[in-house]
């Protein structure tokens, strides 16, 4: 047992670091569920409740960078909380990313692609949320099993991913605007997908370094 750990016994714990972390994720989500209303919804009301949820997960992870410099002992080590903290961070980010992408190509409904890929980042970054818990209780089978859960999901996003590359460029009517337009909405989608995927990875080898 390092020194760290020892310290890490001794003194009182810092469980906000948790809350950070679990409250990014929440919020995460949020943005996620938010972005899909671009199936029904007004491009201009959907990206200003994405970007909402999106300031509010920047705040909480401005929050916790404040706290990592203002505190000597972490419950894990900082270069840890950090990266996890940018990942979920990177989660928000992309589905406003993807509102903005919308609304700054005029795109008024999404394509069925489109719309199966937000659906599927409902599902995985609900999934994040549902595993970041368990890291404050050390539940490392808990998070393995997540990790699992997660990239069976990520290769469904995969395979909607590379169909709609394959469709879009075998279509010979289909107009360069209209292609650079599905393209980078996909491509935006894939991204946050992975990176949902990309935190339960992280978490799993945290599983390895702790466990």
């Amino acid at each position: 047992m390092v020194l760290q750990d020892v310290i890490r016994i001794i003194l009182p714990k810092e469980d906000r670091f948790y809350d950070y972390l679990e409250q990014q994720a929440a919020l995460a989500h949020k943005a996620a569920v938010a972005l899909y209303r671009l199936v029904d919804g007004d491009i201009k009301e959907v990206r200003a409740e994405v970007h909402a949820r999106e300031k509010e997960a920047d705040k909480v992870a401005h929050e916790l960078e404040d706290a990592l410099a203002q505190t000597f002992v972490t419950p894990l080590d900082r270069e840890d909380i950090h990266r996890l903290s940018t990942l979920l961070d990177d989660i928000a980010d992309r589905a406003h990313a993807t509102a903005s992408a919308f609304d700054m190509f005029s795109i008024e409904t999404p394509s069925e692609p489109a719309a199966k890929l937000m659906g599927l980042l409902v599902r995985t970054s609900a999934k994040v949320s549902d595993i970041l818990p368990l890291l404050r209780k050390a539940d490392w089978d808990g998070i393995r099993q997540g990790r699992r859960e997660l990239k069976v999901l990520e290769k469904e996003g995969d395979e909607i991913y590379r169909e709609t590359m394959r469709a879009l460029f075998a279509d010979a009517s289909l107009d360069a605007r209209s292609l650079i337009r599905e393209k980078e909405v996909v491509e935006i989608l894939e991204d946050a997908i992975d990176t949902c995927e990309d935190v339960a990875e992280f978490l799993a080898n945290l599983a390895v370094k702790h466990g």
